[in-house]
């Protein structure tokens, strides 16, 4: 008697799910719809908090770097929170999400080491801006090039050949950072080598007229030709003057040619390594 009331019960169970099972398939698709719905307006509305607070720092005159930085950061707080919101929709308790979260933390503290001192890597960088976007850096790895993005976990840096490099923040946080373009002008020291038979009083006052006369050179600053060794087969000469940091590479390039021209053109010579070989005559 009794299995018999336990199996009826069961069987009214089933049917009632199966007639409540339209509803309830109803109800759970309006709500994903409604979620769908949600969070696309909450991206959106995220896409324009982002644009505003960007809009309001680059009034501010706050650096490119520190807004990327503050985007990206908000960026990924925002849509965390967005998360949160939605899954309570669903009856999902957002403080026990917090607390598994919370929990959880130790164990995806560990796993993710680097991430978190990519992290603390950014804040650093922002705190101390040893660089800022636009600068030319190279870090103690050697790899260089000019900085266009400062992100929450990584560094992105342009080559001179436009390759894009991507460096975590950790490692230029923690290794040492060359900021080429940190100041507004740069010393140029270019090597000449003349030979020993040729006058080097003429050879150190043709160039400095070429370095008087390029445009880039800074006058008001150290113009400088001196003796800086007397090599195996040429007396080495310095060429020493500044220029702008922008003009850095254009003025190099320019001095160097037209001190060999100015060279070639007074008769002062420019040596190049020579080797004599002697033969022995072999006997008879």
């Amino acid at each position: 008697m009794n299995t018999f009331l336990s199996s009826t019960a069961s069987i009214s169970a089933i049917e009632k799910f199966i007639e409540e099972l339209p509803d309830k398939a109803l109800h759970l698709g309006i709500r994903v719809l409604l979620a769908i719905v949600f969070f696309f307006i909450g991206t959106q509305l995220i896409k324009l908090v982002l644009k505003i607070m960007n809009k309001s720092m680059e009034r501010a005159k706050v650096e490119t770097g520190a807004i990327q930085f503050m985007s990206s950061f908000v960026k990924a707080a925002l849509y965390i929170l967005l998360i949160l919101v939605l899954a309570s929709s669903f009856g999902v308790d957002a403080a026990s999400i917090i607390a598994i979260l919370g929990s959880a933390g130790l164990a995806f503290g560990l796993a993710l080491q680097g991430s978190l001192s990519n992290l603390a890597g950014g804040v650093l960088i922002m705190v101390l801006k040893p660089f800022k976007v636009g600068d030319y850096i190279v870090d103690g790895t050697g790899k260089e090039g000019v900085v266009t993005e400062i992100q929450i976990f990584f560094t992105k840096l342009l080559t001179v050949d436009n390759k894009t490099i991507i460096l975590p923040n950790g490692a230029l946080a923690n290794n040492c950072i060359t900021n080429v373009t940190a100041q507004a002008t740069r010393r140029l020291d270019l090597p000449v080598s003349i030979s020993y038979g040729s006058d080097i009083k003429l050879a150190k006052d043709i160039l400095m007229d070429v370095i008087k006369k390029d445009e880039a050179v800074l006058k008001d600053k150290e113009m400088l030709i001196y003796v800086n060794e007397l090599g195996e087969s040429a007396v080495n000469v310095f060429v020493r003057f500044w220029v702008k940091t922008d003009d850095y590479w254009t003025a190099r390039f320019r001095v160097i040619e037209n001190c060999k021209l100015a060279l070639d053109e007074a008769g002062v010579q420019i040596p190049f390594p020579q080797l004599d070989v002697h033969f022995d005559q072999p006997k008879e």
